[in-house]
């Protein structure tokens, strides 16, 4: 048997919404699109959600929408895809890595901190932490930082759909509701929460930022507040925008996908569950603070072997992997001057970080047959 890190899971429901929607008359920019997006806000407890055909370009559409301008910079965190920087680089803007907490792996607020007291006022724009492996930032410290030095902040949630954390009011703030990030970023890819093949949702409770990504996600044309109507056929390109659009095709798959992602998130804790019980003294993994609850897109450990155990699990049919290289490692942010940067426990961390299978319809035998061979491995 294969067990890869991530699977997605469809069932009748996401094959019958599929083809009714083949059958239907919008194949794209149709009513499902709406109701995806109406029914992904209310999930979250935003405002507003922006459908878009990844979250690569959600992450896009989002610094435009900030206004980012070339020469700004931005704060995020080197452990994560490299989309979480691209997005700024799209737009000629400077990426600035702070370093990750050692033990949630997620951005270090001190470490933040540190940085932007350690340049003159005004000399950052933005930050952009990432609820990494599906650990909810606690982006009620992160706002209070962002609001002292005039920061927006963009959450990467991609890896967390129904993750949260309990704000110091005791208050539940769902990953992407907005009530301390200004935008919320997901995606739809087939290893994550919610499948669609690709896709991505962007959230805000800024009626201004909803309009501009809206407006950017469609090619900058709008028929609304026209310089002009010359009849029902005319519309006017107010901004230079993208084809960002999901399909409605992909829409169907996603509101069925939304459906099952509350038991989808219990059944990935269940499965966290087990694998600490296993390793618990034995190997290190993602803490959890007493204040969030974890979506587990994820499940990393640290071993000192690490590349050994890569071969020796994948000789063994299961196919971890490693998330993720060091965005300032790579390269494309080599050649532009990040080769020295003082990142620690970032570096650290990807010498032994290595994720195992992490999906709801992990078979209890399969995860334990992923147990034994990973401590067969240590035990040597």
């Amino acid at each position: 048997m294969a067990i890869p890190y991530g699977r997605q899971y469809i069932d009748d429901n996401d094959i019958e919404a599929v083809v009714s929607t083949l059958k239907a008359d919008f194949l794209t920019q149709g009513p499902k699109v709406k109701e995806f997006e109406e029914k992904f806000a209310a999930y979250v407890g935003a405002k507003y959600a922006v459908a878009v055909n990844n979250a690569t370009s959600g992450l896009h559409l989002s610094v435009l929408a900030l206004g980012l301008q070339e020469g700004d910079r931005v704060i995020t965190t080197p452990i994560t895809f490299a989309a979480s920087a691209n997005c700024v680089r799209f737009e000629k803007g400077e990426v600035w890595f702070a370093d990750i907490d050692p033990d949630t792996y997620l951005l270090s607020l001190e470490s933040v901190e540190k940085l932007i007291k350690s340049k003159p006022k005004g000399f950052f724009k933005g930050i952009i932490p990432v609820d990494f492996a599906g650990l909810p930032v606690d982006l009620e410290k992160f706002r209070s930082l962002a609001d002292k030095h005039n920061l927006w902040i963009i959450e990467d949630a991609c890896h967390a759909p129904g993750g949260y954390f309990i704000d110091s009011n005791h208050t539940k703030q769902r990953c992407g509701n907005g009530n301390y990030a200004d935008i919320g970023v997901f995606s739809f890819h087939p290893v994550k929460h919610i499948a669609c093949g690709e896709g991505g949702m962007v959230t805000t409770n800024s009626e201004e930022l909803y309009k501009k990504l809206s407006l950017f996600r469609t090619h900058g044309i709008t028929k609304e507040a026209m310089q002009e109507n010359h009849g029902g056929w005319f519309y006017e390109m107010q901004e230079l925008g993208y084809n960002y659009r999901l399909t409605d095709i992909q829409s169907a798959l996603g509101i069925t996908q939304l459906n099952k992602n509350d038991q989808g998130v219990i059944q990935r804790n269940e499965i966290a569950k087990k694998y600490k019980e296993a390793f618990k003294g034995i190997v290190k993994f993602q803490s959890l603070p007493e204040n969030a609850y974890n979506a587990h897109h994820l499940f990393v450990i640290e071993v000192t072997k690490r590349k050994e155990l890569y071969d020796f699990l994948r000789e063994n049919k299961i196919f971890a992997q490693i998330h993720y290289i060091p965005v300032h490692t790579l390269p494309y942010y080599k050649q532009i001057g990040y080769d020295n940067a003082n990142l620690i426990h970032a570096e650290n961390y990807y010498s032994k970080c290595i994720s195992l299978p992490m999906y709801p319809s992990l078979k209890n035998e399969e995860q334990e047959f992923v147990i034994k061979k990973v401590l067969e491995f240590i035990n040597g």
